[in-house]
């Protein structure tokens, strides 16, 4: 559903223990349920105007869905335009937008604002990039789907302590073999 305001969201998967993914990069304590995501993926992507991600991200993306020795080669999976936060040289994908970028979120955020028009910006991840967001006021929400497993350790979810004001839970539903979270990110004292 989509409101008057467009809104920058954190929209992943986690563990019951707070990981996006293991100390290797790894989804396959993901990939184990299918690859077929939740039944609001198609909704969520619809009201997309503009994505954000980190290097890691990117690279795995690159290595696992679209490079000629992935399981299953396809094209890059985004019509919008995608902007990569890296300090690296990275190479780009024939025919997609992308735009490698480093430093401050707050300017290349007004620029992906400005790209997406009136729908969303999806921060895809990771954990810390979407901290950055948070840090600056600028993340307002967070969608996240919970699979039944622990991993103990790894990539955190988001490396940021969020206490007072705390988040605020918007809805909760169950898909599949995952809880759906979703909360407001309320702008705290300094943001």
């Amino acid at each position: 559903m989509m409101t008057s305001a467009a809104r920058t969201q954190y929209y992943t998967a986690a563990t019951l223990d707070g990981f996006i993914a293991d100390q290797n990069h790894s989804l396959d304590w993901l990939f184990q349920f299918g690859d077929q995501g939740t039944d609001d993926y198609p909704d969520f992507i619809r009201q997309v105007g503009a994505l954000a991600m980190g290097s890691s991200t990117y690279e795995w993306i690159l290595g696992h869905a679209i490079d000629a020795g992935a399981d299953h080669p396809q094209p890059w999976p985004y019509t919008q335009p995608t902007w990569v936060f890296t300090t690296r040289s990275l190479r780009p994908v024939a025919g997609a937008d992308i735009r490698f970028v480093r430093g401050d979120v707050g300017p290349v955020h007004r620029d992906m604002r400005a790209a997406a028009a009136e729908k969303n910006i999806w921060l895809v991840g990771g954990g810390d990039l979407v901290g950055q967001f948070y840090d600056q006021g600028l993340l307002d929400e967070m969608i996240v789907t919970i699979a039944a497993v622990t991993l103990g350790a790894g990539k955190p979810l988001l490396p940021r302590a969020i206490t007072k004001p705390p988040l605020q839970l918007v809805d909760s539903r169950v898909v599949g073999p995952f809880v759906q979270l979703r909360y407001a990110v309320p702008r705290g004292p300094a943001g």
